[in-house]
């Protein structure tokens, strides 16, 4: 089946080659481009694309907002949205992700990534750019601790094996890295996922990831 992207950015460049990327792509296609938040969430709701490829830093409504009414907390049926920026620390992806957003990359990604991180969201997994994934990270939960409420409790404590794999997927492991790297299978994977995700309250790996560094999980 076709993936169905939705593109906004208020640069015409840059949706034009996103777009061109994508299209590019078997199996995904881009079918609406929105130039500001507000175009961006009425096409997304009228639309329902499979992917919602959203830049940050967009005039009406800006990224993390337009994430959150599209896919956050209180979303009954949340789209699938992967966050854009020009910078790698930038202070409001922090935010997006905590809206609820299933991936982040960098405007530098690639082609490469930027399809990965598409066909990841639309399949229900979520892709951080690994180049930054540990960086950005530790980087706001060392940072903006102090400003955010504390992390939440697993409602039962995680096994070690759980701890594992919770460690891999911060550091921006895919299901298939992960089995290799502790020599399991991939259902195996996919059901410690499952059970994290309950026990944290976690909608995707993303904020699996999120909890493991305000949590202090991953190793120095």
């Amino acid at each position: 089946m076709t993936i169905r992207v939705l593109v906004a950015d208020d640069q015409d460049i840059v949706r034009t080659g996103l777009r061109m990327i994508l299209d590019a792509q078997p199996g995904i296609e881009v079918v609406a481009e929105a130039v500001d938040g507000r175009d961006a969430l009425e096409l997304a709701r009228s639309l329902r694309p499979d992917v919602c490829l959203f830049d940050i830093r967009m005039p009406e409504l800006d990224g993390i907002e337009v994430t959150r009414q599209l896919a956050g907390p209180d979303v009954e049926d949340p789209l699938a949205v992967v966050v854009i920026t020009t910078f790698d620390l930038d202070e409001y992806v922090h935010g997006a992700l905590k809206a609820g957003a299933r991936g982040f990359l960098l405007k530098d990604a690639g082609p490469e990534l930027l399809t990965q991180a598409v066909r990841a969201a639309a399949s229900g997994d979520a892709l951080i750019a690994p180049s930054v994934t540990a960086r950005l990270l530790s980087t706001f939960a060392d940072g903006g601790a102090s400003s955010r409420e504390p992390a939440a409790q697993p409602i039962e404590p995680l096994t070690e094996r759980e701890e594992q794999v919770l460690v891999t997927v911060a550091r921006g492991r895919t299901n298939a890295e992960i089995a290799d790297e502790l020599s399991i299978s991939l259902s195996t994977v996919k059901t410690h996922l499952a059970s994290l995700m309950n026990k944290l309250g976690a909608r995707n790996r993303v904020e699996l990831a999120m909890w493991a560094y305000e949590t202090n999980r991953m190793p120095g």
